[in-house]
């Protein structure tokens, strides 16, 4: 900044065209470190919210967030007749949940996951799932 302002030191740029590429470098230099720290933080932000639900036998094992599905529809019943474990077990969780997580329809899962704050969990046939994720970014699909 010296060179542009012509104070600091003995050894200045005279030239109004030396000063200018030492301006543009500083300039530069400051654009640079700010992107660097904002991609740096948004880096750490992001990967602090990482989730450490990664598949149906994650989300069966613990008991902080709750999940559902449409009632009487085919991920209902996938549940209810499923011979996995990991899916006896959830359907049996999903049962035995008050409030009832068996809802009407796709939008109303959707909108309890909105309302829920990370607490609840909607599953959903996959184009169900895409087409809802392209309008609301705040989702997350998961397996």
């Amino acid at each position: 900044m010296g060179s542009i302002m012509t104070q600091g030191s003995d050894i200045l740029p005279k030239g109004y065209s030396t000063r200018w590429v030492c301006g543009l470098w500083w300039f530069f230099a400051l654009i640079m470190c700010s992107s660097y720290t904002a991609n740096l933080a948004a880096f750490l932000t992001n990967a602090a919210m990482d989730d450490s639900i990664k598949s149906a036998e994650d989300l069966a094992m613990q008991t902080k967030i709750k999940y559902g599905t449409v009632k009487k529809g085919s991920t209902y019943f996938f549940f209810k007749r499923s011979n996995v474990s990991t899916f006896q077990r959830m359907y049996a969780a999903m049962e035995s949940a008050r409030p009832s997580v068996f809802l009407d329809s796709n939008d109303e899962g959707v909108d309890r996951v909105e309302k829920s704050k990370r607490g609840f969990a909607f599953l959903m046939e996959s184009t169900a799932i895409e087409y809802q994720l392209e309008r609301k970014c705040g989702l997350m699909q998961v397996g």
